[in-house]
């Protein structure tokens, strides 16, 4: 709790100086410094293991550093992100569901979270050091809006292997091709066990060892070129295994873990009138793969913009997760309503309604849970 309550301070210190700082001077600068921080309170009114109430929170702090502007050396790009998470696990202590109902669910941890430095050439940039796959892969612009983990990153990911996402991420490499106006193309190669936390408590431990095997995606993205209804349009094929566990044949096949799928996403915005604007999104995952927990993936939904408030910055937004569980022929299906509403400058609220169906499958036994979220943000 100390721990959480010097990192928050340092957050509060941050966050006021960057307020005093205009935007002229923080543009001009080679430092560009941001905080945010995510309080949350979870409810969970019916169903699931207990009902009952729990807060999270999640602060971060973020460092770029431009080497250009420094007067160093064009094209460079320093990154450092610094994360602490503090409070309950709802979905482990009270409802029970895979997916995650809160996409800042973590447990209490102070750590690094990104440490990398990217290149800009030509038409590629090229990332290095340890990084947060779901920044740049496999993420849909529109699913943001939701609180559900799924619609932040497919099950198809977080249920069956060790990728470097939230809260826990690894050393890894991302080229990204900006092949036309139209097309980018995205790959990457990260350690494919980050250490964990009890071995790694700071994520500044960083061990590759012959048994974390590699984690190989590929993403290739297509931009609509209709200026009137914009999308985004991705499908990526991923592949991840422990090298050690296949050298030595004397292993039981349970710890042969190779693992292959592919994923689609599509951000569409389908209608817009002034300053009402309805976006769409639709995620795809499929992995085949024998050990996989999460075999099919859908989720899909809507965000209605500027309908609620006479400011018009308000944005509604319904969605649905849909995630098969192999092993048991099951599924888990979340229902999400929420409604997110800046107040001021630098400051929103969100309330937020989950109603998860079969959490973690029909087989244990848990009854659907009613779960209520009202979240609150800063951001500088």
């Amino acid at each position: 709790m100390k721990k959480n309550l010097i990192f928050l301070g340092l957050v509060l210190v941050l966050a006021v100086s960057l307020q005093a700082n205009n935007d002229s001077t923080r543009q001009s600068s080679s430092f560009l410094f941001t905080a945010t921080y995510i309080g949350e309170n979870a409810f969970n009114l019916s169903g699931g293991i207990k009902t009952g109430y729990t807060y999270l929170g999640f602060a971060n702090l973020n460092l770029t550093f431009d080497t250009e502007k420094a007067g160093f050396w064009k094209q460079g790009e320093f990154f450092v992100n610094v994360a602490n998470t503090h409070g309950k696990t709802p979905s482990e202590s009270m409802f029970g569901d895979l997916q995650i109902t809160s996409n800042i669910e973590a447990g209490n941890h102070t750590y690094l979270q990104e440490l990398w430095y990217r290149h800009h050439f030509e038409k590629v940039e090229l990332t290095v050091g340890l990084q947060d796959m779901n920044v740049e892969i496999a993420n849909t612009e529109n699913g943001r809006l939701f609180l559900n983990s799924s619609f932040g990153i497919l099950p198809t990911f977080s249920l069956n292997l060790h990728a470097p996402i939230f809260p826990l991420t690894s050393l890894g490499i991302t080229a990204k091709w900006q092949i036309s106006d139209r097309f980018i193309w995205l790959n990457a190669i990260y350690d494919g066990t980050p250490t964990d936390f009890e071995k790694n408590p700071y994520n500044i431990n960083w061990q590759f060892k012959n048994g974390d095997g590699i984690l190989g995606i590929s993403e290739m993205q297509y931009l609509s070129p209709n200026k009137q209804w914009p999308g985004t349009y991705k499908l990526g094929i991923f592949a991840h295994n422990h090298i050690l566990e296949r050298t030595f044949s004397n292993l039981p096949d349970s710890l042969d873990t190779n693992t292959w799928g592919l994923y689609g996403i599509i951000d569409q915005q389908i209608w817009q009138l002034n300053n009402k604007k309805i976006n769409g999104f639709l995620q795809i995952g499929y992995s085949p793969s024998k050990i996989s927990t999460n075999d099919f993936y859908l989720g899909v939904g809507m965000n209605f913009r500027g309908f609620l408030s006479k400011a018009h910055d308000d944005e509604l937004g319904i969605a649905i997760a849909h995630a098969h569980l192999a092993h048991t022929n099951d599924s888990e299906t979340a229902i999400e309503l929420t409604w997110h509403k800046p107040l001021l400058k630098y400051f929103y609220l969100q309330p937020d309604i989950q109603y998860i169906i079969h959490p973690s499958g029909k087989s244990s036994g848990l009854k659907n849970v009613f779960a209520a979220f009202l979240r609150f943000g800063f951001e500088f």
